[in-house]
């Protein structure tokens, strides 16, 4: 059986897909893969910034496999070394993850798509957490979505499972950008990208986990994190040949030349 996860490597982009039709939904073994699969981006130096996307365009993903869990896969199962889909748990991830979102964004799909940095959608993309209609928690959505949108839609959505349009997604801030289809939603996320990837490796590393390390802390105690260098990015930045190349740069009024180290 052929694998339903495909990558394509174009210098430091790794585009990511999952394939599976007819809904991209996600069992214990594709999500087993798909960790495998971040993993290798995580700790592959070369590899700058990820596009996670999914075949087809009426599903982006309907999330938990309950086709596989009426089979046996278990609900707390082996998820892999991310966790569910591959992202939700996956340790030290301090490089940017696009997602690329075209279709219905349902479910796990959806707590896929909050695990991504930025959310591109094609105008027909729409959002739900349906769980509570089966009698049963969306975990991960539960803990994030309240941090990302409005406290009160997004309890709106956990308690009542409806569809949000990406119209509205866009509004509250979930979704970055609404493109009128496929192929100008393809294009645009090559597009940012292509942009990510020319940017300061150690300065997105160092972001992504002072974001993290703020996430249930207080304003000072991250402060002083970063401000002692108590953080790893914050000491690797401020020791790198990077943060003096771009200091350099905009002295000299050039470009910086990033070499990651």
């Amino acid at each position: 059986m052929s694998s339903p996860i495909s990558t394509r490597r174009e210098g430091g982009i790794l585009e990511v897909t999952l394939d599976r039709p007819k809904a991209n939904a996600i069992n214990l073994e594709t999500s087993r893969e798909m960790g495998l699969v971040f993993e290798r981006f995580r700790d592959d130096l070369e590899l700058r910034v990820a596009i996670v996307r999914t075949a087809g365009d009426k599903f982006f993903s309907a999330g938990w496999d309950l086709k596989a869990a009426a089979d046996g896969d278990a609900v707390d199962g082996d998820y892999g070394v991310g966790g569910f889909a591959g992202l939700q748990e996956l340790r030290d991830l301090n490089k940017p993850v696009l997602a690329c979102v075209n279709g219905m964004v349902v479910g796990g799909g959806f707590e896929l798509a909050l695990s991504c940095d930025m959310i591109l959608a094609s105008a027909h993309s729409s959002f739900a957490l349906p769980e509570i209609k089966a009698g049963t928690l969306a975990d991960a959505a539960t803990i994030k979505l309240p941090k990302r949108i409005p406290y009160h839609v997004a309890m709106d959505l956990l308690l009542t499972g409806r569809w949000m349009d990406a119209e509205e997604a866009h509004k509250w801030g979930l979704v970055n950008e609404i493109l009128p289809d496929n192929e100008a939603l393809e294009a645009r996320v090559w597009e940012l990208a292509r942009l990510l990837e020319s940017g300061p490796p150690l300065v997105f590393a160092t972001i992504k986990e002072v974001a993290r390390e703020a996430e249930g802390q207080r304003f000072q105690d991250t402060m002083n994190a970063v401000t002692k260098r108590k953080l790893r990015s914050v000491d690797v930045l401020y020791g790198s040949e990077d943060n003096l190349e771009g200091f350099k740069a905009f002295a000299e009024k050039r470009d910086p030349v990033w070499k990651g180290k």
